[in-house]
């Protein structure tokens, strides 16, 4: 700004107003223009003043309306982006789903009607549930004809056995065992082949029923009380033979070594199904635990019996992704956990 004039002289004339800001009469805030002109070669001093108030008042009016403008326009887009994210993303939560029922065994393959964005992935999925069917069909035959090709000449031997003299107890023991270990190993190759918990589905509740009524026959010289608290329509995505042959290795043996009851129960957790099963009887120590697990080891030679039974489960159960687990019951006897891959209720 140019400097102020001397003390005693008239500012020089000024094209444009000057701004300036100070008090009115009632100390109420004004705005000044002051314009310094010549008139007739005499030097001459215009103000113009107005309250401050209503200058600004104007512009803060518009502001807030601007502002407000803005913010609904911006909830307003913030809104539509997220309904066009989910709106977009909800066929991927579809092919989700559809994939969760194929792996929980409630579908074979996901379903061929989608959104044109989705739709490659949708068919290579069903090519590759497709190809994976194939393998597990093939796995299947030659398990099954290595099973014929193995066993047959096992009962030939062990019918051969029996006609022998006395001495040959020993050799149709082991002819059992070839024949136990066969099938433990075919079991595996079984599972194996399956690759997981995928398209498979067994309900528990009647399994147990069946395993329960049956063991409550065999062992009919003691009386038991067999309790099933497993809900009647949980399920476990594995093969129901292998269910079977894991529930009925644990069940003849809680059947066998409890006094009076046996109870199975069940929780769920995520993705896995844990099936609990405990007895009343003498249980087992920490060592006992550790070895009952391991092929071939009998904590008890005088029962009849290889040793197979928990371990075959163990492994089972760890083919499907899950496991076993020994602990002491409240019962008083053994408590046995097995964790499986859950396929949901019905």
């Amino acid at each position: 700004p140019p400097p102020p004039p001397p003390i005693g002289e008239d500012p020089p004339p000024r094209e444009r107003p000057l701004p300036a800001d100070g008090k009115g009469p009632y100390d109420n805030a004004l705005h000044f223009r002051i314009l310094n002109v010549a008139v007739s070669g005499t030097p001459v001093t215009i103000v113009a003043s107005a309250p401050r108030d209503a200058v600004r008042g104007p512009l803060w009016e518009a502001m807030r309306t601007l502002a407000l403008s803005l913010a609904v326009l911006g909830i307003a887009l913030i809104l539509a982006m997220l309904i066009q994210v989910r709106l977009g993303l909800r066929p991927l939560e579809r092919l989700r789903q559809a994939v969760a029922d194929v792996r929980a065994g409630l579908r074979d393959n996901v379903p061929d009607a989608q959104p044109g964005e989705v739709q490659p992935l949708a068919t290579e999925l069903n090519a590759l549930l497709g190809q994976n069917a194939s393998n597990l069909e093939r796995a299947r035959k030659h398990v099954s004809n290595l099973a014929h090709g193995l066993k047959t000449p096992l009962a030939t031997l062990a019918v051969a056995l029996q006609k022998q003299s006395s001495g040959s107890e020993d050799l149709h023991g082991l002819v059992v065992l070839m024949d136990r270990r066969i099938r433990h190993h075919l079991g595996r190759a079984r599972s194996a082949a399956l690759g997981g918990p995928v398209r498979t589905r067994t309900v528990i509740a009647p399994r147990v029923a069946d395993l329960g009524l049956v063991l409550g026959k065999v062992n009919a010289d003691k009386t038991i009380d067999f309790v099933n608290h497993i809900p009647a329509g949980l399920a476990v995505a594995c093969e129901q033979q292998d269910v079977d042959e894991m529930l009925g290795n644990v069940l003849e043996n809680a059947f066998s070594w409890c006094r009076s009851k046996v109870v199975v129960e069940s929780r769920e957790e995520t993705r896995s199904v844990v099936l609990v099963v405990e007895d009343d009887g003498p249980g087992l120590s920490p060592e006992q635990m550790s070895q009952a697990v391991q092929a071939g080891q009998r904590l008890d030679e005088s029962s009849p019996g290889f040793g197979f039974g928990l371990s075959i489960t163990r492994e089972l159960a760890e083919l499907y992704a899950g496991s076993l687990s020994l602990d002491r019951s409240p019962l008083g006897g053994l408590r046995v956990a097995i964790r499986l891959p859950s396929a949901g209720l019905e």
